[in-house]
């Protein structure tokens, strides 16, 4: 609860004036602990359930966000007819930030790190006229690109990984954020010659989410933003003596419904590892809450595994301790 406090005391957001209130902001059911030292590579952010437990955010956070309350916790409605379109985004990078965060899917319970290159903390190079990563980047839960299998549209095998996110609503997000979104579109980016789906998507609680309900949306409220991604994509790995990247389709953008096809055979994808009916390759599949899973850990087998491969860091020269992050659904 230490952390919690300054979390409150923030002022971003108030109103100012005489009426200035706090906005709504709903304690998530997620929250997440540091261990080792930031931008180094033994940083691990793991995550906690709300009853403390160690999860993984790959395996255990659920893919879809459907009802109105989860645990008791009321959420921002949302039209009726887009309760099927919610999903839970896990965020990894921050928007204008560079660091190269992502979910550790060969570790035990997926901590985020930070990728390294050389030896190094990786660190992604500004396009211009953008600083760092021009979105909330992130996840979606329980979905897999499988490596071995190719994509129908794309003829390429998929990356590996987790589907990323694309978060374009107004607000800056924190890494470890577990939000709730409105998928909008999909762009298909080919990556050393495999599938790497990046899905176009808006946080539900950002002040302008009822205004954005299909890709079409994201060109009329937000000119150009969709170009700058395409372009973004393509030149980042410049800087690295390496080639542009390519898309399928042209780089064009398919709207919510070829995106939700994508995002549910990816979950089925991520069902069939799950389940040890495929193979996984060096994925690690240590879940908690999967329980028919064979890859299924207690609670305290969880902790054990988090204790052995982590220690808490008390460096007092940088000043950090491991503590319990709570993160909020605003």
């Amino acid at each position: 609860m230490r952390a919690l406090l300054p979390l409150l005391s923030v002022g971003r957001g108030w109103r100012v004036g005489a009426a200035a209130r706090p906005p709504r902001r709903v304690m998530s059911l997620y929250r997440t602990e540091e261990r080792g030292r930031p931008h180094s590579e033994d940083y691990r952010l793991f995550f906690k359930n709300v009853a403390g437990h160690y999860i993984s955010p790959f395996h255990d956070i659920p893919l879809k966000a459907d009802s109105t309350k989860e645990n008791g916790i009321p959420r921002k409605k949302a039209r009726n007819d887009e309760f099927k379109n919610l999903f839970n985004m896990v965020v990894e990078i921050p928007r204008w930030t560079n660091a190269k965060m992502e979910i550790a899917t060969e570790e035990p319970l997926n901590p985020i790190k930070q990728d390294a290159k050389n030896g190094k903390p990786r660190y992604i190079p500004n396009i211009f006229p953008h600083k760092g990563y021009i979105w909330n980047y992130g996840a979606l839960p329980q979905t897999w690109e499988d490596p071995f299998q190719k994509d129908k549209d794309t003829n390429c095998c998929g990356d590996n990984d987790p589907i990323d996110v694309c978060e374009i609503g107004s607000k800056v997000l924190s890494c470890g954020d577990v939000i709730h979104v409105k998928i909008l579109g999909i762009l298909a980016l080919i990556d050393q010659d495999a599938t790497d789906w990046k899905i176009i998507a808006i946080n539900v609680n950002d002040p302008e989410a009822e205004k954005f309900h299909d890709i079409d949306d994201v060109k009329k409220f937000k000119p150009g933003y969709l170009e700058a991604t395409v372009n973004w994509l393509r030149m980042y790995k410049l800087p690295d003596g390496k080639p542009e990247n390519k898309f399928a389709f042209n780089g064009e953008f398919k709207n919510k419904a070829f995106a939700l096809e994508v995002v549910n055979h990816a979950h089925e994808c991520w069902k069939t590892m799950i389940m040890k009916k495929c193979d996984h390759g060096a994925i690690n599949c240590t879940n908690v809450q999967v329980c028919d899973s064979p890859f299924h850990c207690t609670p305290e087998d969880a902790r054990s595994l988090v204790e052995s491969v982590a220690t808490p860091s008390m460096n007092k020269e940088n000043n950090i301790e491991a503590e319990d992050r709570w993160h909020f659904l605003n």
